[in-house]
């Protein structure tokens, strides 16, 4: 596993989302909770300590001349960490970054010695070899990494980085060991030193390369063939001493195009939506964001409906009609019919301390249906009033609506004046049966929330306040899903 996915880790609450600060042109946020940060501190020790084993430290020779005798030449080579234990650790956001901190972490290594010893007295060379245990105490290892926006993406960048080795312990095995414990413990410092500069440097390329990951990141998450969400930050991470909120745009655009939609404004929230602290991160989300996807599906032509199936199929006749409407049973006697259903503007969402409420102007035109050809009789402008319920259902944001009420006013007519109180029962049991499920169907698969694929929402709440909804909750790790393009 590749150390990227280490500080991955550390990111992945970027692309979680809860507001504070609302920006403009900012419609989704998110903050994580130190409680969050903590689960993905001890995320990232686990995938950093996996990542970092075996790792090779270079090779250490030491040569020694000795007036008149001779020279000694020892060789500590395939000097390999094989092991990594992190007693504890911690994760603070700092003024410009994020820093993470392991301390009273221990190391075993093996390593391969070889000992030479020449000279004019003895014509044939001394040598011995053998294998050595190290210990490593007392390491402690720290990251402070800065985040800032770069046209619309997370940019990654190291402020600092170290590693501190206290004390080494080397047991010699093989050969005369014995005899040359005392030489090889005088390679402890420069063993200490290697391993030092290596964690180091893996720590540093690995930023590096996450970097460019998160740069590359997509602008958009795909909903279907028609919609997407934009992602793009907004703005630099905003930290405090307990959390980092981030700001994306979060509105809905066609596949492909990311558009600035700057007619939708967006509400400042006094205070915090979550019990502070209770969850790991929250999801707040704007009404602006639902009225940008209503409006997207609106101009893509995806609302309008031909009724040509009922529970009750003797609606679609004008038999059934004529007594509501005697002069289209006169002049249309037994024709089957249709009710073509189109929105005539985008259903405008308001989102209340108590629920979604949402409000649909439509057209309802009555077609009666000859041999050849369908003929529109007459227009009927709708207003209808319905409420709404969410969940969530693993990482989408579902739910259903329910009708409340509903106006009506006839718009045109070719088959003179209609009593309007008379047909006003037959609407609504249109809009109850065929309707209201059809638009439930869609609901309950629900739209993505922005978060990265391997990971899911647990215990999920959501939480009503004026113009937007918060969805709080924890977040598991599916350790069983790996990212290919870090691998």
């Amino acid at each position: 596993m590749d150390i990227r996915w280490s500080f991955l880790v550390l990111l992945v609450p970027s692309l979680f989302i809860l507001p504070s600060h609302s920006q403009r042109n900012s419609f989704t946020s998110v903050l994580v909770s130190q409680h969050g940060l903590d689960f993905v501190k001890n995320l990232l020790v686990d995938k950093f300590i996996a990542s970092m084993i075996p790792l090779q430290i270079p090779r250490i020779e030491k040569s020694i001349k000795i007036p008149f005798l001779g020279g000694i030449d020892v060789v500590v080579s395939n000097i390999t960490i094989y092991e990594l234990d992190v007693a504890s650790s911690y994760v603070k956001p700092g003024e410009t970054g994020v820093v993470i901190v392991a301390s009273g972490t221990t190391c075993n290594l093996s390593m391969q010695w070889r000992y030479s010893y020449s000279t004019w007295i003895v014509p044939a060379e001394i040598s011995d070899q053998g294998l050595a245990s190290v210990q490593v105490e007392g390491m402690e290892i720290g990251l402070s990494l800065g985040l800032q926006t770069d046209e619309g993406s997370l940019k990654l960048s190291l402020s600092d980085s170290g590693c501190y080795v206290k004390d080494i312990s080397i047991k010699l095995e093989g050969g005369a060991s014995w005899l040359y414990q005392g030489m090889i413990n005088a390679f402890k410092d420069q063993i200490g030193s290697g391993v030092e500069s290596t964690i180091t440097k893996k720590l540093n390329e690995g930023v590096t390369e996450l970097d460019s990951f998160l740069q590359s990141l997509p602008k958009e998450i795909p909903v279907d063939d028609k919609a997407a969400l934009n992602v793009t930050f907004t703005t630099d991470p905003i930290l405090s001493n307990s959390s980092v909120t981030f700001e994306i745009n979060g509105l809905f655009t066609k596949r492909e195009i990311i558009q600035a939609m700057e007619f939708y404004q967006r509400n400042s929230l006094s205070s915090f939506p979550c019990p502070e602290d209770s969850k790991m991160l929250g999801i707040s989300v704007d009404e602006a964001v639902f009225n940008s996807a209503s409006a997207l599906y609106y101009n893509a032509d995806f609302m309008e409906w031909i009724v040509d199936k009922v529970p009750d199929q003797s609606l679609l006749n004008t038999a059934r009609w004529r007594f509501i409407i005697p002069q289209l049973y006169k002049k249309y006697p037994n024709h089957d019919m249709n009710l073509n259903i189109s929105l005539s503007s985008p259903p405008i969402l308001k989102i209340s301390e108590q629920n979604v409420g949402a409000t649909v102007n439509a057209d309802l035109v009555i077609d009666v249906l000859e041999t050849d050809q369908v003929i529109p009789v007459a227009c009927i402008s709708l207003v209808v009033s319905g409420s709404g319920s969410l969940k969530v259902t693993g990482n989408n944001l579902g739910g259903s609506v329910r009708l409340e009420d509903f106006a009506m006013s006839l718009k045109w007519s070719n088959i003179g004046n209609l009593h309007l109180h008379l047909i006003q029962p037959i609407i609504w049991t249109v809009i109850q049966t065929v309707f209201v499920p059809y638009v439930n169907t869609r609901l309950e698969k629900g739209f993505p929330l922005p978060i990265i694929h391997g990971f899911s929402l647990r215990n999920a709440e959501i939480i009503f306040s004026s113009s937007e909804i918060a969805v709080c909750s924890d977040v598991t790790y599916l350790d069983s899903f790996r990212l290919v393009q870090l691998s």
